[in-house]
């Protein structure tokens, strides 16, 4: 940091094993920044790398006082890093991007442009993608089940360059593998999420980090986010209609066999009236889990809010 006055923008990168890519990335970012005549910071996090990365970085943060470097003893992944990186970053607006050349520093001030109409986190579209198939497909399925599941009408959910206000990045909470949803998580947190096509470029050095375990997980970890931010403090929504549900096909199933034990029809060694009982005892028993998730949320109720920073007051609790 060069001390001139309170830093603008925060550039928050994690990297590993990118040794081929560091200098000139930095060469590119300052050129971008320098012209814009902003105070900025270029946090780079090394998650572990093993290869002449972490040696590089020390070079270049020799030479320049805005460049700050945070080691990771071993590899933690691109969340434990963004985690790092945002607790640090002081900047007006922080922006996160992948050292692997990919993400174009020139969108910069696009992306800054774009936050300034309106929102509070703009993510990058990668419209034209110069990746191979295999990683294309899936990241396409994955985008549309991502935007169906959450509501959000995005793209490209993890496209590593992205622009959020300060406040967004003190907010969030990333772990696990969370970084592919930060607009779902800023999202559900009342954040105002947008998009922006941007430059997207062929990979020039090192290799890709993607891999289909990578892929699958991210359906997992869907799941999980979506749980915890729409049931985890109303339990029995979800528990209650899928309980009710379960109980109402056993109880059908039940009525149409005493029907049928009326007409004559014999029913105590039809599997049918096997699945009825256990439709019906499988109901009550998952409605019964809802609302003992509901008397375990209003039990621990007492949090923060999501208010705006701008708000008068710094938190709500409930009554």
């Amino acid at each position: 940091m060069s001390g001139k006055g309170p830093v603008y923008i925060s550039v928050v990168i994690p990297f590993y094993n990118e040794e081929g890519s560091l200098r000139e990335l930095h060469h590119r970012l300052t050129d971008i920044l320098g012209a814009m005549q902003v105070e900025y910071e270029l946090l780079f996090i090394d998650d572990g790398s093993r290869d002449e990365s972490n040696l590089i970085m020390r070079e270049i943060r020799a030479g320049d006082l805005r460049v700050r470097l945070v080691t990771f003893r071993c590899n933690q992944g691109k969340s434990a890093a963004l985690a790092v990186g945002f607790k640090t970053a002081s900047g007006e607006y922080v922006i996160t991007m992948d050292a692997d050349l990919q993400d174009d520093p020139a969108e910069i001030p696009n992306l800054l442009a774009k936050l300034n109409t309106g929102y509070d986190l703009v993510s990058g579209w990668k419209k034209v993608r110069y990746d191979p198939l295999s990683k294309r497909l899936p990241s396409k399925l994955f985008n549309w089940t991502t935007g169906a599941l959450s509501g959000i009408s995005l793209h490209d959910f993890n496209c590593g360059l992205k622009i959020y206000r300060n406040e967004v990045v003190k907010e969030i909470r990333v772990y696990g593998e969370r970084h592919r949803f930060l607009p779902v998580l800023a999202h559900y947190q009342g954040f105002r999420v947008g998009e922006l096509a941007v430059q997207h470029h062929p990979r020039r050095f090192g290799k890709t980090k993607f891999g289909m375990y990578r892929f699958a997980a991210g359906f997992f970890d869907l799941i999980t986010l979506l749980f915890r931010m729409k049931f985890v403090s109303k339990p029995l929504h979800l528990f209650g209609s899928l309980g009710s549900i379960s109980f109402l096909i056993g109880l059908a199933i039940l009525i149409y066999l005493t029907v049928g034990w009326f007409q004559g029809n014999w029913i105590g060694n039809r599997p049918l009236f096997m699945v009825g009982i256990l439709g019906i005892i499988a109901g009550v028993q998952v409605f019964t889990l809802g609302l003992l998730g509901e008397m375990i949320a209003e039990r621990n109720s007492d949090k923060d809010y999501p208010i705006r920073a701008d708000s008068d007051i710094e938190s709500r609790q409930p009554a």
